[in-house]
């Protein structure tokens, strides 16, 4: 069977290379290209994490060009859609220029170019809103005592609460999903993305509740990239197999078979 062409948007960015890598790594399944609006300088990577795309697979673009967008995905079979804002501290013109318009362009340039699958970054700031609740404040707080049972775990069919334009702009990109898979017939799947770092560990004890290993999120997106052509649209929590496990991730594993392989306690013992 031939392999997957597979475009990864923001591929400089700490998750879209943590999955380029993955991706790259097995060439006999993924024929993989990057995309990002700068070249990276090599001597700002944390060492183990710089992602090398060959020049001959390399897109130069932002986000704004819808017409150079559909040009880079020509012939693509899926799109994995990282680039972003990162965290809406640039201010809302960034957000709105990146994650809102960038967003459409992006779905809008995989429907014209006839793109199979989109891929999209999504975050688990889009139920944040749910922290100040117990248990989750406890959960968050580092003080919850009770046991996983007594944790209503919030699935990715409850409604949304964000905190921030960032989150808020995600929940945009979910809904455009869901708009280009149910009007365009293009499958779309969210993964709602924990906390990766560039250590790869958790940066304090009470951050192991939103933690997620670069490899789960690289073979997360694996997943959802081989996921049947009958998944037409979804929303997966990405994590590691974490103890307090307060959003579903048992879905992602019914529907796309994902089983994370890491946890954030064994780090904090």
């Amino acid at each position: 069977m031939a392999s997957k062409k597979v475009m990864v948007t923001g591929v400089y960015g700490l998750v879209a290379g943590a999955i380029y890598r993955h991706l790259a790594e097995r060439p006999e399944q993924y024929d993989v290209y990057g995309l990002a609006r700068r070249r990276q300088a090599s001597d700002r990577v944390p060492d183990g994490q710089a992602v090398d795309v060959p020049e001959e697979r390399f897109v130069l673009s932002d986000l704004s060009n819808l017409n150079l967008l559909r040009r880079a995905f020509q012939k693509m079979d899926a799109v994995v859609h990282m680039a972003a804002d990162p965290s809406g501290r640039s201010g809302w013109d960034s957000i709105l220029q990146s994650n809102i318009i960038g967003a459409y362009n992006v779905f809008e340039a995989c429907r014209q170019a006839g793109v199979k699958r989109v891929v999209f970054a999504s975050t688990i700031q889009t139920v944040m809103g749910y922290m100040p609740d117990e248990p989750y404040r406890s959960i968050a707080h580092g003080e919850y005592n009770g046991t996983m049972a007594d944790i209503p775990v919030v699935s990715h069919e409850w409604p949304t609460r964000t905190r921030n334009l960032y989150a808020s702009s995600k929940v945009w990109g979910e809904a455009l999903a869901r708009c280009y898979s149910d009007v365009h017939g293009l499958s779309c799947i969210c993964i709602r993305i924990g906390w990766v770092v560039g250590e790869d560990r958790p940066p304090k004890p009470n951050a192991a509740y939103v933690w997620c290993s670069q490899r789960d999120m690289a073979r997360l997106t694996a997943c959802c990239l081989n996921a049947p052509e009958t998944v037409r649209f979804d929303v997966f929590f990405g994590t590691s197999r974490n103890k307090l496990l307060w959003v579903d991730t048992d879905h992602a594993r019914e529907v796309v078979g994902y089983e994370p392989l890491d946890n954030a306690e064994d780090y904090l013992t």
